[in-house]
């Protein structure tokens, strides 16, 4: 069940630090250049001698990435670069999301910083608040570690990371992505998560998976985000 904007203002009034994923709440990463077709270049680029890198049938790239860190780490270095000069393509296509950037906007007015923490490349982010003018709303970006597939959510390693450059506990933080990695690397940080369900069914996957909140809307974010004492 997803929550109404007063219960989403209730579980936010809390906290000082928003750690936000990128594809998702703030923008759909692979709109104009997709997932598939992105695994798809990323495979030709892999393919040599021995053939297909393993992984070679997945259409999420990120998987992929996973697959190959998997069984074979010796071709990790060159796939991460490959992949974060793919995403930085990707994301000159992205589409924002609604409500996105008033929900960043809305933070900043009500004093809370936010830290992007994403599975993506930072690179790829940074190019993308740079192009829509967003940097000045983001506190910090903690895109995957190059050359360590094994840092992406559901680690909890990337949000550690952003709190302790906010230099904040748990507790005076939440994590609002949208898929159920994010609620798990959220958990295992010690903090709550908000789900943000963008596509049908994600709002009981998000819920069973442990979220405290889950909104179908980032403008309704934006609005409990301003309205703490209602």
């Amino acid at each position: 069940m997803t929550a109404a904007p007063e219960e989403l203002a209730s579980v936010l009034a809390p906290v000082r630090h928003v750690l936000l994923d990128f594809d998702g709440p703030v923008c759909s990463v692979f709109a104009g250049f997709s997932a598939p077709d992105v695994a798809r270049r990323l495979v030709e680029l892999l393919s040599g001698p021995d053939g297909p890198p393993p992984g070679h049938d997945e259409s999420d790239p990120l998987a992929l990435l996973r697959r190959i860190a998997d069984e074979r780490e010796d071709l990790v270095p060159v796939a991460d670069e490959a992949l974060a000069q793919l995403e930085m393509e990707a994301v000159d296509l992205a589409q924002p999301t609604p409500g996105g950037v008033a929900f960043l906007e809305a933070c900043a007015a009500s004093g809370r910083s936010v830290w992007m923490v994403s599975n993506n490349a930072t690179v790829a982010i940074e190019r993308y608040l740079d192009a829509h003018g967003l940097r000045r709303l983001v506190a910090g970006q903690f895109g995957r570690v190059s050359g360590q597939p094994k840092s992406m959510k559901p680690s909890p390693q990337l949000l550690s990371a952003a709190m302790t450059a906010a230099e904040a506990k748990p507790g005076d933080c939440i994590f609002v992505g949208d898929a159920v990695r994010d609620v798990e690397a959220a958990h295992a940080a010690g903090m709550e998560a908000i789900g943000y369900a963008n596509k049908p069914g994600k709002d009981a996957a998000l819920t069973e998976a442990g979220a405290t909140a889950v909104s179908t809307s980032m403008d309704d974010l934006a609005w409990a985000v301003m309205n703490r004492d209602v």
